[in-house]
């Protein structure tokens, strides 16, 4: 039986890899492995070949894809955490994946630029940086997630995992 695929999105600095790891030890229990395909690490696997231009940014999600179909194919639970949130990609992982369950980590932009760790949206508002998603590059938000969490009210990554896992379980019932 394939394993399942637990895809986490939101915008840069929205909690997606906090979230995503805080899952995966909340769940290590479970008899079948999963493992964790975060943006940023894929990116340094295949050696920062691509930039960050919405070209580049599809190629990225579609490598994603790939990895996770194949873990999952290989009876491997995923957990992706993937900030692009392309409409057709997101479309074809439910037509794909038989056990697809989608969060969107929901928050707005002047609430990320309280709280970004990486001046991202800084040095992009200030002109100094291009190619940031929801700047200047279009943000898609997912029209069909599964879980909508506002992350625009800090919540404890427990609690927000707590509620993914329920629904979660529910949904793959």
């Amino acid at each position: 039986m394939p394993g399942s695929i637990l895809w986490i999105t939101g915008l840069s600095a929205a909690g997606k890899t906090t979230i995503a790891e805080e899952f995966i030890r909340k769940t290590s229990h479970h008899a079948v492995p999963t493992i964790l395909l975060d943006g940023d690490t894929i990116r340094r696997l295949f050696d920062d070949d691509l930039g960050y231009d919405e070209r580049s940014r599809i190629k990225h999600i579609l490598r994603i894809q790939k990895l996770a179909g194949f873990l999952a194919l290989n009876d491997i639970n995923v957990v992706v955490a993937a900030l692009y949130s392309n409409p057709e990609i997101l479309l074809e992982n439910r037509r794909t994946f038989t056990k697809y369950f989608e969060v969107y980590l929901k928050a707005d932009v002047r609430n990320l630029l309280l709280r970004q760790n990486n001046f991202l949206y800084t040095r992009a508002v200030n002109g100094e940086i291009d190619n940031v998603v929801g700047i200047d590059v279009p943000w898609f938000e997912p029209q069909h997630a599964d879980l909508v969490i506002d992350t625009n009210v800090l919540s404890p990554p427990a609690e927000i995992v707590e509620q993914i896992i329920n629904s979660w379980r529910l949904a793959l019932e």
